[in-house]
């Protein structure tokens, strides 16, 4: 190939490079299948490019077959152990799922309205009024009701604690404070 030539490539495939990566990503759904589809779409382009008169439009379609045929490669389907590692170590979530499992218990034994009303303002945030207009009551009755359903959670997971431990905790009660 002419020098002038290899240069018209390498420009070509300097201001391609991005949405032939793009187009390869999209229809194979991995960046290094991908970047393997257009690597190989292009050394397959590099011996036709004198002969092409729309270098682009063969390209894209090197490219979406490249990454279909990607895709399809038996060694591609398998997954290595590492790949579902993390990158670093998580913490064991086993203490927060049982503590949101005790509270969620502990809520349902709370009576639904007085339930609803803690969770419209404590868990979704709700102001006095809006919490009010939902359960279809005055504030002071909202207001009210929250206070009853908090005091009736804070006595079901204390003296839930009591039984799984034998003491209370402080901790237990400040999770629904």
């Amino acid at each position: 190939m002419k020098a002038e030539d290899e240069q018209a490539f390498r420009e070509f495939v300097t201001f391609q490079m991005p949405s032939l990566r793009k187009l390869a990503y999209l229809t194979c759904g991995d960046w290094h299948a991908a970047e393997d589809a257009v690597a190989n779409a292009l050394i397959k382009l590099y011996p036709r490019w004198r002969s092409l008169e729309r270098p682009d439009l063969y390209a894209k379609t090197m490219v979406y077959r490249a990454a279909i045929d990607e895709t399809r490669r038996p060694w591609r389907r398998e997954r290595s152990a590492g790949d579902a590692m993390p990158d670093r170590p998580l913490t064991d979530p086993a203490g927060a799922t049982d503590e949101r499992l005790h509270i969620r218990a502990a809520l349902y034994a709370v009576p639904a309205r007085q339930r609803a009303a803690v969770i419209l303002r404590h868990y979704l945030g709700l102001s006095l009024e809006d919490t009010a207009g939902v359960l279809n009551c005055t504030v002071g009755t909202a207001k009210s009701q929250t206070s009853r359903g908090l005091a009736k959670l804070r006595e079901l997971l204390t003296a839930e604690r009591i039984n799984l431990s034998g003491e209370a905790t402080e901790g237990w009660t400040n999770a629904v404070a």
